[in-house]
């Protein structure tokens, strides 16, 4: 008897291309790609927690127990012990306990900063050396007594703070020829300083004629664009005019060449159509009337403005000056070039970021590598002369990161300190002091601390950087959008998600939708390389066929080779 075969299912082929059953990737946006530097899933580790004997919240049992000789106390007296004990802790912690990594204290924007240790901007080594905390007799750390940091905040509140800042004073004016202002802002709303057009303009080639017809013409190549006034048209005469050329006074009408038979021998022009009094005439003023606005204030200048300024008149416009940014790139094991080895790795975010930033209307610097250094760190941020520094990693509280104590030691106050979005949650904005500046709000450059994971960065740089530099530059705010995703889409439990999402056109009547990209983990750049936008998905996820608010990307390609490769 033979068995059944075993050399291929039993049940229905599975299909990879059928979207009715699915197959699981785990890069799927429905199913986000885990990455082991994402504390939205945290990685599982078998062994446990590891058990720190100097930490007093978890104190280790002590192995020997009690001593031979000793006999066991009673509970009366053990509670006395305990008491002692606690007491003992209690004022430990209120003359000198402390946190195991110096935090920089959180200040609301517009409040002021006090004095204390590390406020003086040169006092880095004091700022970045950590006091120890005092032990017990047992040798336990005591619990700080400080209070614990705020919570972060929500995304759409860290985008809304980074906003305000980048609005907070008027931005500057000044004067640029129409050959350099191009991708700049309006600082005022432009005025037409004539008429347009200034006279009369004859739409078409072909005649002007005065009265009823047939018209009388002469010999001569007639009125062309560029020359000045002509005389009055008589009743019952034509004469020849090209496209753009003025007018004169008296006419009724312009016939096109086409429209028109021309009687050489008889000198008599007649047309054959009806002509109607006014037709192909450009008349004065027809677009615009002098001093009418012609585009409002916060107009980014485009090819087609610049071409509307100088009709209207204008040499130079009043624009607002591009925000100056630069870049400084942090980590011992980033390379210049080459492929990665020896647990080096290439650095992305350079190429990525200057770019990016050029796209959002900055004038960008070449990116500085500083590597893990604090002081070179501290020396870029006192010496740049930019209105906004972006740096990448060091945001969170590692061994090397240096971002948050060297921006305490500066005196800086922070205005974003960690995001409730991921990936990128230890993203950051603050405000450095003027140099020399020692107390009073810092009112220098800004700095936006974004993670060092790329697509973390990149949801910082739109988080945090694009609403700021849209302020500094005099942009109007970008009215917000949403669009329908056509897929289910995993939430955080607590914070909001920014995916890759690409823009699709509705089929047989549907309606244009956006789908979710794959590779979309904190340092993944694959799905944010073939996006349009991203989907900002509320914690808890979305179902297929909810509206998801839309960030752009400021390219926007959508381009057809995104079909089928990351979806």
């Amino acid at each position: 008897m033979t068995g059944p075969d075993r050399s291929r299912p039993t049940g229905p082929v599975h299909d990879p291309t059928d979207a009715t059953h699915l197959v699981h990737d785990p890069t799927d946006a429905t199913g986000p790609v885990h990455d082991p530097t994402d504390a939205t899933h945290p990685v599982h580790d078998p062994t446990g927690p590891v058990h720190d004997p100097t930490d007093a919240i978890h104190p280790l049992p002590d192995p020997t127990g009690p001593s031979p000789d000793l006999a066991p106390a009673g509970r009366g007296s053990g509670l006395a012990h305990e008491e002692a004990e606690r007491a003992v802790e209690q004022a430990l912690a209120l003359v000198g306990g402390s946190s195991r990594r110096p935090s920089l204290r959180w200040e609301a924007p517009g409040e002021g900063r006090g004095g204390g240790p590390g406020s003086d901007p040169g006092d880095l080594t004091e700022a970045l050396t950590e006091a120890p905390a005092p032990a017990d007799r047992s040798g336990s750390r005591v619990r700080s007594s400080a209070p614990p940091p705020p919570p972060p905040l929500s995304w759409d509140r860290a985008r809304a703070a980074a906003a305000r800042a980048g609005r907070a004073g008027p931005p500057a004016t000044i004067r640029l020829a129409l050959d350099r202002a191009l991708g700049h802002v309006l600082a005022e709303a432009l005025g037409a300083l004539t008429d347009l057009p200034s006279f009369d303009t004859s739409a078409m080639d072909g005649w002007a004629v005065a009265g009823p017809g047939p018209w009388a013409f002469g010999a001569g190549a007639g009125l062309l664009a560029g020359r000045g006034p002509a005389t009055a048209l008589p009743d019952g005469a034509a004469v020849r005019i090209a496209t753009g050329a003025r007018v004169p006074p008296d006419t009724t009408a312009v016939i096109r060449s086409e429209h028109a038979h021309a009687d050489e021998a008889k000198g008599l022009l007649h047309a054959l159509r009806p002509v109607v009094a006014g037709q192909d005439i450009r008349p004065r003023g027809q677009e615009c009337r002098s001093g009418e606005q012609l585009v409002p204030a916060g107009t980014v200048v485009t090819p087609a403005v610049l071409g509307l300024a100088a009709a209207a008149g204008y040499d130079a416009l009043p624009a607002v000056p591009r925000p100056r940014v630069d870049i400084l790139v942090l980590g011992d094991e980033l390379l210049a070039s080459g492929l990665p080895h020896d647990g080096l790795i290439r650095d992305a975010l350079g190429p990525l970021l200057g770019p990016w930033l050029r796209a959002l209307g900055a004038e960008v610097s070449g990116p500085r590598r500083l590597g893990d250094d604090a002081e070179a760190l501290r020396e870029a941020l006192t010496d740049s002369d930019a209105d906004l520094i972006v740096t990448t990693g060091g945001t969170a509280s590692g061994p090397v990161d240096h971002v948050h104590p060297v921006l305490d030691a500066l005196g800086a106050e922070l205005l974003v300190d960690g995001a409730a979005v991921r990936p990128g949650h230890p993203m950051l904005l603050a405000r450095l002091p003027v140099p020399g500046q020692s107390r009073g709000t810092p009112d220098g450059p800004y700095l936006v601390g974004l993670p060092g994971n790329p697509l973390a960065a990149v949801s910082g740089l739109l988080t945090l950087a694009e609403p700021l530099l849209a302020g500094l530059a005099g942009r109007p705010a970008q009215d917000a959008y949403r669009a329908l995703v056509h897929a289910e889409v995993h939430g955080h439990p607590h914070d909001t998600r920014l995916v890759p999402v690409v823009h699709r056109a509705g089929r047989a009547g549907g309606r244009d939708h956006v789908a979710p990209l794959r590779y979309n983990g904190p340092a993944m750049l694959r799905g944010i390389a073939a996006a349009d936008g991203l989907a900002v998905v509320p914690p808890g996820g979305v179902r297929s066929g909810t509206e998801v608010e839309i960030l752009d990307l400021p390219w926007a390609p959508a381009t057809p080779w995104t079909e089928g490769c990351f979806t």
